[in-house]
């Protein structure tokens, strides 16, 4: 089974491009403790294929996708995509609606190219940090819960798996400490990617009817 992550730095996380090395592919976050689960419980079932790519929206997405989404055909594809999109668009009222549209077409395209592929969509999140500490002032954590109700809207509309973060990560930063879950705001350190990586596990595993995966 063909699992395929779509996105930005969050998926990306300096992964090795040009290699065929299964473990240098998967980059440092959430995508390589997915791997590790799933090839550690289920040796040779799963084949993991990161293409995140540090700096994406939504526009780039559906730019590659063909090349890098539909020619993979995966079985199950997750997508996790939206903050450089608020960062970019602070400004625009309108631009959760156009973000929303581009990322429609792209599901329904998917959804006609890549008929038995199931998908699965990742809510977009933030907290305090480095990186979100100047962008708070102009209503950057307001954007992110508008473009988090705009992927659940996605998902229901289209029958789709979601992986619900937002909360998690603030419950996670009670505990921990905001830097410790996203070490800049927006960037999971390794807290952060277990938590992603728990979560997606647990979609996977209803998904799949409580057959497959025992999550960590």
């Amino acid at each position: 089974m063909k699992l395929l992550f779509f996105g930005d730095s969050i998926t990306d996380m300096n992964r090795e491009r040009e290699t065929n090395e299964r473990v240098h592919s998967y980059g440092d976050g959430f995508v390589f403790l997915v791997a590790s689960n799933l090839q550690f419980k289920f040796p040779r079932k799963y084949e993991i294929v990161n293409r995140g790519i540090s700096g994406n929206g939504i526009f780039d997405l559906y730019a590659r996708i063909k090349g890098n989404v539909w020619k993979e055909n995966p079985d199950v594809l997750t997508i996790l995509i939206g903050i450089n999109d608020i960062m970019r668009d602070l400004d625009d009222d309108k631009d959760c609606y156009r973000w929303g549209k581009i990322y429609r077409m792209m599901i329904e395209d998917t959804q006609k190219r890549l008929l038995n592929t199931k998908i699965i969509l990742c809510e977009p999140f933030a907290l305090k940090g480095s990186a979100t500490d100047c962008l708070a002032k102009v209503g950057f954590f307001e954007k992110v819960n508008e473009y988090r109700a705009e992927v659940k809207r996605i998902a229901i509309e289209y029958g789709l798996s979601l992986v619900e973060l937002q909360e998690r990560f603030e419950e996670l930063a009670i505990k921990y400490g905001e830097e410790e879950v996203l070490f800049d705001g927006i960037h999971p350190d390794t807290v952060g990617a277990m938590l992603i990586a728990n979560e997606w596990l647990k979609t996977f595993d209803k998904m799949n009817g409580n057959k497959d995966v025992e999550f960590i």
